[in-house]
């Protein structure tokens, strides 16, 4: 298999025909039960369930060949609104200071 003849599903079921792609699914619902960032729960009445979608990706190698088969599994976070499902939103990002203070003490302790 190589990048023009590798076959990306747009949908699950497309992926039935292909255990391939099958399998990195079952790999990526182990992965997330695994780290624990996947729980089966019962839905709190009155509450609506946020959809979620996979999401195929092929690996190559620099020589155009197939490495492995990923997928994603990932939440339809813009069905969501604001106050109702959540009531706050961050971004992870480090202050410049903070940064050019580690910076100094790299070269400082060499």
């Amino acid at each position: 298999m190589n990048m023009k003849t590798t076959v990306i599903p747009k949908i699950v079921e497309e992926t039935l025909s292909h255990k391939e792609w099958s399998h990195a699914m079952d790999e990526e619902i182990d992965a997330l039960e695994k780290n624990c960032t996947l729980d089966l729960v019962t839905l709190p009445s009155g509450k609506k369930v946020v959809g979620s979608k996979w999401v195929y990706t092929p690996k190559f190698k620099a020589d155009g060949t197939l490495e492995r088969y990923k997928t994603r599994l990932v939440a339809k976070g813009y069905s969501q609104s604001y106050r109702i499902n959540y009531f706050e939103t961050f971004a992870p990002v480090t202050k410049l200071n903070t940064i050019r203070k580690l910076i100094a003490l790299a070269v400082n302790l060499g």
